[in-house]
């Protein structure tokens, strides 16, 4: 069997097929070999700094070609990615250099100011022109048990926590996820979502298990109007999205920009609504959304709507190394086709959490072999996971559950919603009230009454909002899911 290391699949991925255009970012192509030859050159400058087997380097950067290969180097030289988002601010930033021990840290000319401000006394590369000067190095042996990436989640509430992952959780996830998803001669992808996030991690780890030469077309960041003509102009057939990135396009005139190449997205990172999918897919004809599910502590995908073998409103089957039990709240496991936590088990799921954390009775947390993963749903008699919603978000009014997602997937059919998002407000008389933000299309004239009747028709007498709020934004995290911990720091 293959060693189940990334540095030894790295080392495989460079050799595997002949040059050729591999990456294409603010208009340029990149060739394949000259970025392994990158690669290589940076395994030896980390190895000449005395990065080792081991070793937590940060890699904080905006999402271009220099990112996956500092990861390959990493790998190579035995040491462990510390991916950080590159949008979080000194604080936090200092609390994960702290808390991981970090060796050093890679970042770009912007991020530097950040850095710095932490005063966290370790070496900081800015850019990787430094480490590129060093001769080439080859791969140091490691473990596949061993630790391969410790990245930062901080759920929605406490100080983030480093989850533990090992070579062949990624290694195997990756593989898994690659198998289910390719469609060959489909090796074009769009990617515009961070490659600093567990999503974008595990894709670059995926590529690397791939069959065919691949192409990816990379976004600095997401912008709507850019991910459109960079679709068109790079004939890309695949991309990857997150549902934020849909609702934002859908407030595009998608009809003006047809995409004949475009065959499929993946989507992840959090739920997407039904009408969201389907609307999309109306207005980009020959467009499938394939929904997956994953959390950093599962390697970044537990299950996946394979090509072929979609369920709309699922989020798909497990990945073969992956089993799901829905369990009640005393642990037991449910009948099929009943709500309940969604629970995890597999070989692939993280090694732990580092170092010291506050616990979290209603979030993520490993019992035993099995992560309990704080998600509330159901699976169907094929096996086809359905999300409902986060078990800490849940809004319990009048002694009833309500799921915001219910509510914001009946605002987000409005023609005059962009998107929404629902919390619960304490209220001394129903224990919760469930409030709405709503940002507004351009032009848009609905009043708040008229979206509070909405969702009445929609979701019923007790979840409907009874206030709706509007903002300009809906603030989303860094890699754009929901950011309910934000609304609920506006309510005051």
């Amino acid at each position: 069997m293959t060693e189940q290391t990334l540095g030894q699949l790295a080392e495989e991925s460079w050799n595997r097929f002949d040059d050729h255009d591999s990456v294409f970012y603010e208009g340029v192509w990149h060739r394949s070999h000259a970025l392994a030859e990158r690669a290589r050159r940076m395994c030896g400058g980390f190895v000449e700094a005395g990065i080792g087997p081991g070793d937590r380097v940060v890699v904080m950067m905006a999402t271009s070609p220099e990112v996956p290969l500092i990861y390959q180097a990493l790998w190579a030289a035995g040491a462990v990615v510390t991916p950080v988002v590159f949008l979080v601010g000194t604080e936090e930033l200092r609390h994960i250099l702290t808390n991981s021990g970090a060796a050093a840290v890679v970042t770009s000319p912007e991020l530097v100011d950040t850095v710095r401000a932490t005063a966290v006394d370790i070496p900081i590369y800015v850019d990787t022109a430094k480490l590129e000067r060093a001769p080439e190095h080859g791969r140091v042996s490691r473990d596949p048990a061993d630790l391969a990436a410790l990245m930062y989640t901080g759920g929605t509430t406490g100080t983030a926590k480093g989850v533990m992952l090992s070579h062949r959780g990624l290694w195997r996830v990756a593989k898994d996820a690659y198998e289910m998803s390719h469609q060959e001669g489909k090796n074009r992808a769009l990617v515009p979502v961070p490659l600093s996030h567990a999503y974008g991690l595990i894709i670059s780890v995926a590529a690397m298990h791939a069959t065919e030469p691949q192409q990816a077309v990379l976004m600095r960041w997401f912008e709507p109007k850019a991910f459109l003509q960079l679709a068109a102009e790079q004939h890309v057939q695949y991309g990857t999205v997150v549902p934020a990135m849909l609702q934002l396009l859908l407030a595009e005139p998608l009809e003006s920009h047809p995409l004949p190449d475009l065959a499929y997205l993946t989507c992840g990172a959090a739920p997407l609504g039904r009408e969201v999918l389907e609307e999309f897919e109306r207005r980009m004809p020959g467009v499938q959304v394939l929904e997956g599910y994953g959390l950093t502590e599962t390697s970044a995908v537990t299950t996946f709507n394979p090509p072929g073998r979609r369920r709309i409103g699922s989020v798909g089957l497990p990945l073969p190394g992956y089993t799901i039990t829905i369990r009640d709240g005393d642990g037991e496991a449910v009948e099929i086709g009943d709500v309940g936590e969604i629970c995890v088990s597999g070989e692939s799921l993280m090694l732990g959490y580092w170092g010291e954390h506050e616990p979290d009775p209603e979030g993520t947390a490993l019992v035993g072999a099995e992560l309990h993963t704080g998600d509330i749903g159901c699976v169907d008699d094929d096996g086809y996971l359905y999300i409902v919603d986060r078990k800490k978000d849940l809004i319990i009014r009048g002694g009833f559950n309500v799921f915001p997602r219910d509510v914001e997937d009946a605002l987000n059919q409005h023609p005059d919603v962009v998107i929404s998002g629902v919390v619960g407000r304490p209220d001394p008389r129903v224990g919760e009230e469930v409030v709405a933000f709503v940002q507004l299309g351009a032009g848009a004239t609905a009043t708040a009454e008229e979206l509070i009747e909405w969702a009445r028709d929609r979701v019923g007498r007790v979840k409907y909002p009874r206030e709706v709020r509007f903002v300009d934004s809906v603030p989303v995290t860094s890699v754009l899911k929901l950011d309910r911990k934000a609304l609920r720091a506006r309510l005051g």
